[in-house]
């Protein structure tokens, strides 16, 4: 039968509209790509603006960081890696059905992971690690095509996800550093059989490592460091032929390494340190000749290393250190090897010194300390000039030290000491001109001091001291502008002390004793204002104690047994009481035996040491007495004079900003819309502070609804701190540094406009806890505000000319944004340190109990040294969680005390760190910040480190490493110290 006409018509219709579908796809899913985009977009924070491209008018496969397919044109690939991005992940990218790749490593994304991702189903890549990310991980064993999953270095917690055995295709693994409760490795990981890398470091993993782990063979890199994995080191990692890194540090195994471990012949790396193994390394461990890193210091090992190292053509580092080895050190070590890096410190190795360690001339850092090496140093170190840093004391080496030895251009730190070397210091050493340490104690070494030293200009510790060193002390010495400590103690030195040593100006520790030093004790000891520590006993000094010593911040004194006569002035006599002084013609006069109970020196006769005044004293007396009332009065005079002249000079530089009314004087810094009656009309319910200077409100603007906090100064000293805040906040700018918007004054009303810090302050958020309750700050979060803050301070103490000095650092004045980003608040006692100089305010007292450095006990003058202990005490409540004062530590003790005390006692310093915290997924790096804060909250100011140091170390100190942007390797890397 013949078809309709109007039937084949509408065939050839459809089949027409067929054809145009196929080759011009609808633009319905390019849409929903786009918005599901934009939607993504619009959940992040892009301080760069790297994804400006990303708008509706552009195709998405246009848009910046996005790969499309080139046929479909569908979106596939999201790459956007270490581009400061922060906010949360939006659940529509859920929509985006052939994604294959989501990569956003080394971000600052934050919330939780959405598990409608189960539906991106040919999602093959997901990588989130080096972010922020919170919560649970979501069961995601829909993504049965991935073959990456990297979540490792963010703040996930709740189980360890089980669930990832069921992603039978997985290539790579990493869920290390998270949060995760304690628990054991799941057996389920045994299904991964194509998993090359497995990373699950400080995953707070405890129990054995399951045997099903041993059977992935194709594992190339396993690394479960930093755990609490027990049980005797497994036997069955032999299995895995394909390893080439074993990570495995920092753990509590047992037991001996197993023989088979040396069948594994691809081996790279192995670490396996600071865990509770025993026993001798496998002989065959000497035929991995593809061995690039050994380390497994911190251990019970013993025996001999075996010979086969020797023989290592690959070996650039290796490190035993602390661990009980014995015997000679196998002879050929190093002399087929690139060797960078050894540290073979705190064993009992014996013999000859290994003489190859640099015969390829690339070796940085030899370490053979505390030892029981013998015999001469090999003259094959002469040649050794890629050496950083070369320590070998505590042996028995003897001999002479060789002319190149001496001269290491790139050397920091040279240390023979502890030997049985003799001879001379070599004048070649002025071409170790990095060196910054030089120790020689307790050896034979004699000759003359070198002048030469003098020009070793970085020189900072220089410890000479236990040798038969003769001759005079060179006067070069002064030049060493570096230099904080100098020990020359019992040696056979003579003539006098040279008068150049005080320009030694960061000299902290002096220690001349037992030598044969005469004539005076120079009266420029006295200028040297950095001194804490000075011994100069046991020598022939005569003459009186140089006038002005006193003055000095000394905490330890030392000049007993010389021939000194005169009077001890009183505060020597309170800092190292008496037995520092015996043994000399000293007396005291009758208020200093009143200082000490019991004393074996003379009271001074009259007449002894100053002028008998038989006539007229009671005159004399008289007209001194008339002539200081005088002084005083002329002194306040002025002051309240200055006082109401720097009143002035606030007022009319304020009436010289800006005229707002005849009512208001207003003070403007940043651009902002202020109105002086809105900003006064202050409630009490929206006070939220009272401190020493004012009470603090938050208010809403009506203009543009920004919010911001208002300071009421007290009356009284209003003015005063008005125009210390006015002065210092006014001119400087850092993200660090808290914002002043404006000042306004009438009459005795004083006020400051701040920006509002939404998250209080430090002091307030370490003791906050979280609706779970868990601390409100998590580890990471107390790293960022350390850093953060120290960064603040060092920009006031070292990029503002003139430096300026806080001088109330404490948690209450570190406040906390939206991100919990620290701002250093309250520059009401701060001072600007070139005007300080000069005015008497310089030594008013400032700071809170608790945070002030000790030194302010005995000298009101205020340094930059006094802000880093302050930002030491911050550093350790940070890290124990505990106030600067608390009734716990007893009366008249604050934290540093207690600190000090229980790690003084050789307890555990875990128990030191707030438990609050996941100590043992964080507890290495809270150890480098509370070593940090000890650091700077040392007694001696200038034991102190800079806070420009400080900042470095705690970069240093990062709570992780990041790890490469290519999905490869995994830990970071172990220095050799």
């Amino acid at each position: 039968m013949a078809e309709h006409p109007l039937f084949f018509s509408l065939r050839s219709l459809s089949l027409v509209s067929i054809l145009f579908l196929v080759v011009f796809p609808p633009s319905l899913s390019l849409t929903i790509e786009t918005q599901a985009l934009l939607d993504f977009k619009n959940m992040l924070k892009d301080p760069l603006n790297v994804l400006d491209s990303w708008k509706e008018s552009e195709s998405p496969c246009e848009f910046f960081g996005v790969s499309c397919d080139p046929v479909s044109g569908n979106v596939t690939e999201i790459s956007l890696a270490n581009k400061s991005l922060s906010g949360e992940i939006s659940p529509s990218i859920s929509t985006l059905g052939n994604l294959k790749t989501i990569y956003l490593p080394q971000n600052l994304i934050s919330g939780k992971l959405p598990p409608q991702l189960n539906h991106c189903s040919n999602l093959r890549v997901l990588n989130l690690s080096w972010n922020g990310m919170i919560g649970n991980i979501p069961d995601l064993s829909g993504l049965q095509n991935l073959k990456v999953l990297d979540l490792s270095v963010n703040s996930l917690s709740g189980r360890f996800p089980s669930w990832v055995g069921n992603l039978t295709g997985l290539v790579y693994l990493g869920l290390a550093s998270n949060h995760y409760d304690e628990g054991e490795i799941p057996e389920s990981i045994g299904n991964l059989k194509s998993l090359t890398w497995l990373f699950l470091a400080r995953s707070n993993l405890r129990g054995q490592i399951p045997e099903s782990i041993f059977e992935l063979n194709a594992l190339q890199t396993l690394d479960i460091s930093r755990n609490k994995i027990s049980g005797d080191f497994p036997s069955s990692i032999s299995k895995l032929k394909n390893l080439t890194k074993i990570e495995l540090f920092f753990n509590n195994f047992t037991g001996e390494l197993p023989p088979g471990i040396a069948d594994l012949s691809l081996l790279r790396e192995i670490d396996i340190s600071s865990n509770q193994m025993h026993g001798r390394l496998p002989e065959k461990m000497g035929n991995l000749k593809n061995l690039v890193v050994f380390q497994c210091y911190n251990n019970n090992f013993s025996g001999e290393i075996p010979a086969g190292f020797g023989d290592m053509r690959n070996l650039i580092g290796f490190s035993v250190y602390r661990n009980n080895f014995s015997g000679l050190f196998p002879a050929n070590f190093g002399r087929f090897s690139p060797l960078d890096s050894i540290d073979i410190s705190e064993n009992q190795f014996s013999g000859e010194f290994p003489r190859f360690l640099c015969e390829n001339r690339k070796l940085r850092l030899l370490l053979a300390l505390d030892n029981n090496f013998s015999g001469e140093f090999p003259d094959s170190y002469v040649d050794c000039k890629s050496l950083e840093r070369l320590r070998i004391n505590k042996n028995h080496l003897s001999g002479k030290i060789l002319d190149g030895v001496w001269a290491l251009p790139h050397a920091t730190m040279i240390d023979f000491g502890d030997n049985d070397f003799e001879g001379e210091i070599s004048p070649m050493i002025v071409f170790s001109i990095s060196l910054n340490q030089l120790v020689l104690k307790n050896n034979r070494f004699s000759g003359n001091v070198p002048s030469v030293l003098g020009k070793l200009a970085n020189l900072e510790r220089l410890l000479l001291n236990n040798n038969s060193f003769s001759g005079n002390l060179p006067a070069e010495i002064g030049a060493l502008k570096q230099l904080s400590s100098l020990h020359l103690e019992q040696n056979s030195l003579t003539g006098l002390i040279p008068g150049e040593i005080s320009d030694c100006f960061r000299l902290v520790d002096l220690n001349l004793a037992d030598n044969d030093f005469s004539g005076n004790i120079p009266s420029t000891v006295s200028l040297m204002s950095s001194l804490n520590s000075l011994n100069l006993s046991g020598n022939q000094l005569t003459g009186p104690i140089p006038k002005n010593l006193e003055n000095l911040r000394l905490s330890s004194i030392d000049l007993s047994r010389n021939q000194l006569s005169g009077n001890v002035p009183s505060d020597l006599l309170t800092i190292g009481g008496d037995e520092a002084f015996v043994g000399n013609g000293l007396c005291i006069d009758q208020y200093s035996k009143t200082l000490v109970k019991y004393t074996l020196l003379n009271v001074c006769k009259e007449g002894q040491g100053k002028k008998r005044v038989l006539g007229g004293k009671l005159v004399v007396f008289i007209i001194m007495a008339v002539a200081l009332l005088l002084v005083l009065a002329g002194l306040l005079l002025v002051s309240c004079k200055n006082f109401k002249l720097g009143e002035s000079d606030v007022e009319n530089g304020l009436e010289g900003e800006k005229g707002v009314n005849s009512k208001w004087k207003l003070a403007s810094f940043h651009h902002m819309d202020i109105d002086p009656d809105e900003i006064c009309d202050l409630e009490e319910e929206n006070l939220i502070g009272s401190g020493g200077t004012g009470r603090v409100y938050r208010l809403d603007l009506k203009e543009k609804g920004n919010v911001v906090a208002v300071k009421q100064l007290w009356k009284g000293n209003g003015m005063k701190v008005l125009a210390a805040e006015m002065d210092i906040l006014g001119q400087i700018r850092h993200r660090n540094i808290l914002k002043l918007y404006a000042c306004l004054m009438k009459g005795g009303l004083n006020y400051l406009v701040f920006e509002y810090m939404s998250n209080g302050n430090l002091f307030q958020a370490l003791r906050s806890e979280n609706k779970g309750g868990k601390p409100e700050l998590n580890w990471y979060q107390r790293y960022k505000i350390a850093l953060g803050a120290a960064k603040g301070i060092s920009y006031l103490h070292h990029d503002c000319s003139p430096p300026i000095i806080h001088r109330d650092i404490k948690s209450c004045n570190i406040l906390l944004d939206d991100d919990y980003e620290p701002k250093i608040a309250d520059f009401g006692v701060a001072k600007i340190a070139e005007k300080s100089l000069e005015g008497s305010e310089y030594s008013s007292f400032a700071g809170t109990h608790g945070y002030i450095a000790p030194e302010l006990a005995y000298t009101l003058k205020v340094t930059e040294k006094s802000d880093v202990y302050s930002f030491g005490v911050v550093l350790l409540e940070l890290v124990t969680g505990k106030a600067s004062i608390e009734e716990e530590y007893g009366e008249g003790k604050d934290i540093v005390y207690w600190v000090l005390t229980h790690l003084g006692d050789g307890e555990n310093v875990v128990k030191v760190l707030d438990d609050r915290v996941d100590v043992e997924t964080v507890q290495d790096d809270m150890i480098k910040v509370l070593k940090i804060g000890i650091l700077c909250a040392a007694k001696l100011p200038n034991l102190r480190p800079t806070m420009r140091e400080v900042v470095n170390m705690l970069m240093d100190a990062e709570p992780c490493t990041a790890i490469s942007a290519d999905i490869k390797s995994d830990k970071p890397g172990n220095s050799f110290l």
